[in-house]
């Protein structure tokens, strides 16, 4: 079933504009969703409602939206009102400026779209603005109205078409010395430094959404089939409590080890690419450079101190 887009509109860069579409880029479809029922009849709920005071039901042309400005207080808006207003957002993504992505602060982006013209007229136009940001390494940022608010969006050069992602406003992101200022600094020395690096090193990979599977949808469904099959609901087994590290050291040592014994276990497919490498004339692997031993949290932060004493100076 093909994706159905959300918004229409035009995209703008200057003089240049084209018709274009905004569809979702994600989906719950597959997510596993319930519904409320009545215990002892079985029977769908469904939810009304209600004046607290007169206890009726109010019926949906009855309803309407009302801003608090006091205790009890409220201005109502119609929908004439919302469709009164008339920003160009509502109907035009206009490009106001470029940055690079890497400027983009991760907790700002919100929800992703992807960005296709709208008919072949539109398409000479939209491959000029998208090639033109991919020749420049850059993103555009302008803005768009979207259930009825208006949203920056990032736009970024993504294969023919263009993704859209819409950024958070600086008052809905909160300062992360909201929660990290209480967190001492701790010297962390060298030797579990480097252990901790070696771990990391060893679990480094290319990232492959595919491998992560929803196991805790997995385990409803087999509650659910189970039910539905009248089999017995199988109890999953007690997470394992971790006790208390009694020394770090030791548990990076163990953590090390624990990998070094399941790297020793090889793979089929690594058996067999290691016989290749041993027909094509035995050559080992080039040796990577040894790493330079980093310098302790201590002399990095002293330093980073004596560049801003030099700086103000």
């Amino acid at each position: 079933m093909a994706a159905r887009a959300n918004w229409k509109g035009y995209l703008k860069l200057s003089l240049v504009s084209c018709p274009v579409q905004l569809f979702p880029a994600t989906t719950s479809r597959e997510r596993v969703s319930f519904h409320l029922l009545n215990r002892e009849t079985g029977n769908r709920l469904r939810r009304r409602l209600v004046d607290p005071e007169t206890e009726a039901e109010v019926e949906a042309d009855e309803q309407v939206r009302g801003y608090a400005v006091g205790k009890n207080e409220y201005i109502l808006m119609e929908e004439g009102d919302f469709d009164s207003v008339a920003i160009e957002s509502n109907h035009t993504i206009d490009i106001e400026t470029f940055v690079a992505r890497d400027e983009i602060d991760e907790t700002f982006l919100d929800t992703p779209y992807y960005l296709a013209p709208d008919g072949a007229m539109a398409e000479e136009a939209f491959s000029v603005i998208r090639e033109a940001m991919r020749e420049k390494g850059v993103c555009g940022i302008g803005r768009v109205v979207l259930y009825r608010r208006e949203r920056p969006i990032l736009l970024e050069p993504r294969g023919k078409g263009l993704v859209a992602t819409t950024l958070r406003y600086a008052y809905e992101v909160r300062a992360d010395e909201e929660v990290f200022e209480d967190i001492a600094d701790k010297d962390v020395p060298d030797e579990m430094l480097d252990l901790a690096t070696h771990i990391i090193g060893r679990k480094m990979a290319h990232f492959d959404p595919k491998q992560f599977e929803d196991r805790y949808q997995d385990a409803l469904l087999a509650i659910i089939d189970a039910k539905r099959h009248n089999r017995p609901v199988k109890s999953a087994p007690a997470a394992k409590k971790t006790g208390n590290v009694v020394s770090l050291m030791d548990a990076l040592r163990k953590s090390l080890a624990d990998q070094g014994k399941g790297e020793a276990k090889t793979s089929p497919a690594k058996a067999k690419a290691s016989g290749k490498a041993e027909e094509g004339g035995g050559k080992a692997a080039p040796k990577s450079p040894a790493r330079k031993k980093p310098a302790s949290t201590s002399r990095r932060t002293a330093a980073r101190s004596s560049g801003r004493m030099r700086k103000a100076s």
